[in-house]
């Protein structure tokens, strides 16, 4: 069977304010450490993960575990709130889908 040679892959082109915030969010992406704690954030089963509870599975210290998790903040990537002298974090709602194809996952099905 045929098949067409130039298939388009994506539909469209990216914006310019698009391809900045997305290279933003690749930055972010771009360190296994910052890799390997978005994935224990997005699997957590409670669905949010304490600070205190990163440091050992990455076997990092404190300050670099926050280190870490501000560049994924700032990223848009995940949220943080603070509860007394620990900070908590979730993927981000609106980034749930980006998160999930990054970390080889599929988006998840609507409806």
């Amino acid at each position: 069977m045929d098949s067409p040679c130039c298939v388009p892959v994506v539909g469209s082109a990216l914006s310019p304010t698009k391809a900045d915030e997305m290279a933003e969010e690749f930055k972010a992406l771009a360190d296994p450490v910052r890799l390997r704690l978005l994935s224990i954030i997005a699997s957590a089963s409670e669905g949010e993960v304490c600070a205190c509870d990163l440091t050992d599975p990455v076997e990092r210290s404190q300050a670099t575990v926050s280190h870490h998790l501000s560049i994924l903040v700032r990223a848009g990537l995940v949220n943080r709130e603070q509860r007394g002298k620990w900070a908590w974090f979730t993927v981000a709602p609106e980034k749930a889908d980006f998160v999930r194809l990054a970390l080889g996952q599929e988006p998840a099905a609507i409806g």
